[in-house]
């Protein structure tokens, strides 16, 4: 079963589900049985084994005999950010926010450009990008009535785009790495640095530019395509946010009191402790792992992503209480109030913590079962026409992304793959046919309700996952629609001017109509 076209049916078995039942640990979890069966021959016991080996795989290393941090400090992160948020509503932080931002920012096309900008601002790493966004941008998008569905589209579609293409970044450190050591090494190309080749990648990545671009026209226009009309018009109609019968993560719920003497510091201090926490521990988590010539690129290259989350999360989390001490010396609250924080908090972030486990679960699985193997065996045995190989990898990228729920998984699968075709066909297809795996796994990402990202987007917006992922999914294909062309012309003509000149075009084009749309609803 393993590495044959059996192994795609647990990721589009649990997506389908998602998509007709709107349950995603149900889902999810018929996804992990169906690839434990296809792993275990169909032998309930040995099924219920590797079940089992691969959660407790998520939190312990049987093989290394050490804990998986990684997972560990990601979970606590979110129990800590989970505190904080109750802190900064119990501190009057979130309301003295809205109240100062409602009034400089009056629309709601304000409000979420805002968070389009704040999206792109903060590009060092997408699970910092998703939550931190969430926080600042929720109390002010609340004001103005935006949906949390609508609030999560704007937050899923700026951090890993604006990630992917900064080399600043967690994630542009890893690519940047694959890129030296499995690409260009293997392939003994010398006349061009991983470096330069991230940075001449950049434009080549259509898909981004796609992905902001419509991020930008929506929030400008006001453009609710598909199931987003829906959660869109029921918040301008009954302020109404979120489906109150759903499960959604990131909301506190139950009412906490709040301090009538907050101060906008309360919110905005331990958002920037978070920000300086987060980025002062990649910093020194890099640096203490270098062991050669230290450089800013090989910091971040070595830095290590969730240790920094949670040490940045920590750090916030002690401003955080200070603020909430200060409250209760002032008279603001009582001292009671501490205990109910941390619980309802904690519980804020349970869904999104079971929602994860499950993800992890099933993408373990799934990489035993030679999912992306399999994606990536039929681009390397196809014969095509060489010209099409960037849009047919953006494609395949999307897939793996999209059944496997890991951007980063795609990058280190399908990048060296790319690599040897074009190595093998035509050397100067390399950096576009390396784009284009970014690009495709940035949207199949986006697309996946199995992906860390997209459940991080919608804890930070606090909006039902399901939601987000059916509501974001017509705009992310018709920005890949538009990557994809792009792609067919680029390969055509070997020219990223020409590709770019398409993306353009045809937003422009989509820009026109979308503001006639907005016109006709006036």
């Amino acid at each position: 079963m393993e590495g044959t076209i059996y192994s795609l049916i647990p990721p589009v078995l649990a997506i389908l589900m998602v998509i007709l039942t709107r349950r995603v640990l149900l889902s999810l979890g018929a996804g992990i049985l169906a690839a434990a069966l296809l792993l275990a021959d169909f032998n309930p016991l040995t099924m219920i084994v590797l079940i089992w080996d691969t959660v407790v795989g998520l939190f312990y290393s049987v093989e290394d005999k050490e804990l998986n941090l990684w997972n560990i400090y990601i979970l606590l992160f979110l129990i800590i950010l989970g505190i904080i948020t109750a802190f900064i509503s119990i501190t009057g932080g979130s309301r003295a926010f809205g109240d100062w931002a409602q009034a400089r920012i009056k629309s709601r096309r304000g409000s979420k450009l805002l968070t389009a900008v704040l999206g792109i601002i903060i590009f060092i790493d997408d699970y910092f990008n998703a939550l931190a966004v969430g926080q600042i941008s929720r109390p002010l998008t609340d004001r103005h009535k935006v949906s949390r569905a609508k609030l999560s589209y704007l937050i899923d579609s700026t951090s890993a785009p604006i990630c992917v293409v900064s080399p600043v970044s967690s994630w542009g450190a890893v690519i940047i790495g694959i890129i030296g050591t499995e690409v260009l090494l293997e392939q003994g190309i010398t006349d061009i640095t991983a470096f330069s080749a991230f940075l001449q990648i950049i434009p080549m990545n259509l898909y981004v530019f796609s992905a902001l671009i419509m991020v930008f026209l929506v929030s400008y226009f006001n453009i609710n395509i598909g199931p987003m009309r829906k959660h869109e018009d029921r918040a301008m109609k009954t302020g109404q946010l979120y489906d109150p019968d759903k499960e959604v993560p990131g909301e506190l719920s139950e009412d906490l009191p709040s301090s009538s003497k907050g101060k906008i510091g309360n919110l905005v201090w331990p958002i920037v402790a978070l920000f300086a926490g987060v980025i002062g521990a990649m910093l020194w988590t890099g640096y203490t792992a270098i062991e050669g010539d230290v450089s800013l690129l090989a910091i971040f290259e070595n830095t290590d992503p969730s240790a920094s989350l949670f040490y940045g999360g920590i750090f916030a989390l002690v401003v955080s209480f200070y603020f909430l001490f200060r409250q209760i010396s002032l008279g603001g609250i009582t001292g009671n109030v501490v205990g109910k924080g941390v619980a309802a908090g904690t519980k804020s972030m349970l869904p999104a913590i079971y929602i994860l486990l499950f993800a992890w679960t099933i993408g373990g699985l799934i990489g035993s079962l030679g999912t992306g193997d399999y994606l990536a065996g039929i681009v390397a045995d196809s014969n095509m026409n060489i010209a099409f190989l960037p849009v047919i990898i953006f494609i395949i990228a999307g897939f793996t992304a999209l059944a496997t729920g890991t951007s980063w998984g795609t990058f280190g699968l399908l990048l060296p793959i790319a690599g040897q075709i074009a190595a093998a066909t035509d050397i100067s297809l390399l950096l576009p046919v390396l784009a284009a795996v970014l690009a495709g796994a940035v949207f199949g990402d986006h697309c996946s309700p199995i992906s860390d990202t997209t459940i991080l987007s919608s804890t930070g917006a606090g909006c039902n996952h399901i939601d987000h992922v059916l509501t974001q999914l017509p705009y992310a294909l018709i920005s890949a629609g538009v990557a994809i062309v792009g792609y067919i012309v680029l390969g055509l003509t070997g020219s990223t001017l020409l590709g770019l000149l398409v993306v353009a075009i045809a937003f422009t084009i989509i820009g026109f109509s979308f503001k006639a749309k907005a016109r006709s609803t006036v």
